[in-house]
């Protein structure tokens, strides 16, 4: 089959003209990924976070089509039998023909139709596939490759089910099927090959390619349309899994992404411009935490001190209350994902906090996974001595209550300097002594299988902070996801997020960043780049980011030392912030929430699955996506210190006071905020256009 463009642009092969609004009660649609009810990145939580809107928009007529896998299905999904008729035929068919599929309802917000498939019940078929996927389109795939094997058996899997569910239909309804990745996308070139009367989308959440080669240290996007794509994909030996993505890419009727800059990737390297681009969202209901985000925060706060205590225990020498809390995190791409320049910003943020005589704290904190063997012993050590001394404190604190309590008994008020016996002295000397530390508090949580290789670390020796007493920044290296059952920081990563003060991704390859946008709705500001979607899409659409607590750091148009020292004044001017203009920060913040809600940003995409072929029939090449609000500087006293009047961290009480007086209406805000929020002009404008 020829993977022209002309396919998706000028010919719908076997599909009926649709009229531009159709019944959704005639129409069914197909979600397919290989991250239904299986996490492995960030398809999972676009698929789950959006569930519920979309099954409230579709109804009965929306199904996930995902890989069965067993330990997932256990915990995830409720297997029950299919309610639609001719899914149930199709299903029973696919079984009695040497397949196993299953359905159910997947246990999330909304509970969508689950149709999972065992993949590798049918991997009898594997060769005969590879042989008709050569033959038809030309893509061969090596018998090593696991990954793009798993993807030959679903392609042909969920082909074969979009096949059937239409032969077993008495009166066919419109079917549209939306394929997310390459993993998934050999079903839709089937689909195309064959002629199925099935509408097909396709979203790419970041192209195989561009991964790639940012790993590889390489100038990316100022070399976008210099690549020999080939070349480039077979010297990394993915020339396969490149061509089942380009050919998703270029067959599917209509071809979303995440992101402008993502846009702009994939046009270069897939040789194809996205029809429309459908920003991410969050269901911001779960972390929305109405006004008492606050609060919540403090308490975080308060869980994360603990850990710290222990953590540095014997090395305690400073204050907690003027103590920040930064944080990375994400899959474990040292460059990528800006561990390198952040690392770095930290060495010389360290130096000026030093010369300024600073009394602010920076601890980071880098939860990023990579391979360990266990905790490190130091480090669990330091939170038994922890609650050891706790466990000490409450035990005098019983003791001298209890005297306390007597002398009061008699009438008579108690003999302070008879409170306390030897004995209470002993346990506490005995305490003291036991917090003697001979080593500097660890860095890495975990003993790494690679300790002598691993970039974060030996970047960490390179540069010198060692969490030594004369540091202002100290370094917390969990490379581990975090989890409310952990022995050592028990704390579920919504709830970590909530309790530090700021997030920093200076990423320069991320699509478009859930863990900046998870910041926003939870009222922590974070520090994004130009090269990633979010931060392209918070420039776009907020006149002032760095005043909703949105800092953008620019990574395209600067070179690495010049993007380093920007990143360095961003946390510098941070740290110099009072506990008023932060609080004031993190409501601006978590109001941008309304941004990134999916009942916003989920219109565009359903959308685009409605009217599958619209923007190809307006002959609109220049990608669209929700435009048409944009949030203007706030008008009350500024966030920044530089601005403002404390622009250092070194003010008087007196200044304390005067600051309680700064003119600062947050309801008043927030309602002018909400007036600046317009409905996004999707394809309610195209249809004007044409």
């Amino acid at each position: 089959m020829p993977l022209a463009r002309s396919l998706s642009v000028t010919s719908l092969s076997g599909l009926e003209e649709w009229d531009e609004e159709f019944d959704l009660e005639d129409a069914v649609l197909f979600e397919i990924a290989w991250e239904v009810a299986n996490k492995v990145g960030g398809i999972y939580t676009v698929i789950q976070t959006k569930a519920r809107l979309t099954a409230e928009e579709w109804g009965e007529n929306y199904f996930l089509v995902g890989p069965y896998v067993e330990s997932n299905v256990r915990t995830q999904v409720e297997l029950i039998e299919p309610t639609n008729p001719a899914l149930k035929s199709t299903i029973d068919k696919m079984n009695r023909s040497g397949c196993k599929v299953y359905f159910g309802r997947w246990l999330i917000e909304g509970s969508p139709y689950v149709i999972l498939i065992d993949v590798g019940f049918t991997a009898w078929s594997l060769d005969r596939w590879k042989s008709e996927l050569w033959e038809n389109c030309a893509i061969g795939v090596p018998w090593f490759d696991r990954e793009a094997n798993d993807a030959v058996l679903f392609g042909f899997l969920t082909a074969w089910l979009l096949g059937e569910v239409r032969a077993q239909c008495e009166e066919p309804p419109h079917i549209l099927a939306h394929f997310h990745e390459w993993l998934a996308g050999l079903g839709l070139v089937l689909c195309r090959q064959r002629q199925l009367p099935v509408a097909t989308i396709f979203t790419t959440h970041a192209t195989l390619l561009g991964r790639y080669l940012c790993a590889g240290n390489v100038d990316f996007y100022n070399n976008l349309a210099e690549f020999n794509v080939d070349k480039e994909a077979g010297d990394r030996q993915i020339y396969h899994r490149y061509c089942l993505e380009r050919a998703a890419a270029r067959c599917a009727h209509v071809f979303t992404t995440v992101s402008q800059i993502t846009a702009i990737e994939a046009e270069h390297l897939l040789k194809r411009k996205p029809d429309i681009v459908t920003p991410n969202g969050l269901n911001v209901k779960k972390f929305s935490a109405m006004h008492e985000f606050q609060n919540l925060h403090a308490q975080s706060k308060n869980r994360i001190q603990e850990f710290i205590r222990g953590h540095f225990y014997g090395h305690l020498d400073f204050n907690l209350d003027k103590c920040l809390f930064l944080f990375i995190a994400g899959r474990y791409e040292f460059s990528n994902k800006g561990a390198d320049i952040f690392l770095e910003a930290l060495a010389r943020l360290n130096y000026l906090l030093r010369v300024n005589h600073s009394d602010v704290t920076v601890i980071a904190f880098f939860i990023m996974p990579a391979r360990t063997n266990n905790f490190n012993v130091e480090t669990l050590k330091g939170q038994a001595v922890r609650k050891q001394l706790w466990d000490t404190a409450q035990t005098v604190k019983e003791r001298f209550g209890k005297k306390l309590y007597e002398s009061l008994l008699v009438g008579q008020l108690p003999d302070v300097s008879k409170m306390l016996d030897k004995e209470d002295f002993t346990i506490m000397k005995r305490a003291i002594f036991a917090t003697q530390r001979q080593c500097q508090p660890p860095i890495c949580t975990h003993n790494m299988l690679e300790d002598s290789s691993d970039p974060i670390l030996n970047c960490i020796r390179r540069i010198g902070l060692f969490n030594s007493s004369a540091d202002r920044v100290k370094i917390i290296f969990h490379p581990e996801f975090l989890s409310s059952t952990s022995p050592l920081l028990p704390m579920d990563y919504e709830e970590f997020v909530r309790g530090c003060h700021l997030g920093v991704f200076p990423s320069y390859y991320e699509p478009w960043g859930y863990t900046p946008a998870e910041c926003t709705v939870m009222g922590i500001p974070s520090i994004s780049t130009n090269l990633s979607g979010f931060g392209c899409f918070m420039e776009e659409h907020i006149a002032d980011p760095s005043a909703y607590g949105i800092y953008i750091l620019d990574r395209r148009y600067r070179g690495v030392d010049e993007s380093c020292n920007q990143l360095t004044s961003f946390l510098f001017q941070f740290c110099k912030q009072s506990r008023r203009q932060r609080i004031i920060q993190r409501n601006r913040t978590e109001r941008l929430s309304d941004l990134l809600d999916w009942r916003y940003l989920g219109r565009v995409r359903l959308q685009s699955q409605k009217l599958k072929a619209h923007i190809r029939w307006c002959g609109s090449s220049e990608p669209i996506y929700a435009s048409g609000f944009r949030y203007p500087r706030p008008a009350s006293v500024p966030p920044s210190p530089a601005l403002s009047r404390h622009s250092s961290p070194h003010h008087s009480e007196a200044e304390d006071n005067d600051d309680e007086d700064e003119r600062y209406d947050e309801d008043l805000e927030a309602e002018k905020d909400r007036m600046n929020i317009r409905q996004p002009v999707a394809l309610n404008c195209l249809r004007t256009q044409c």
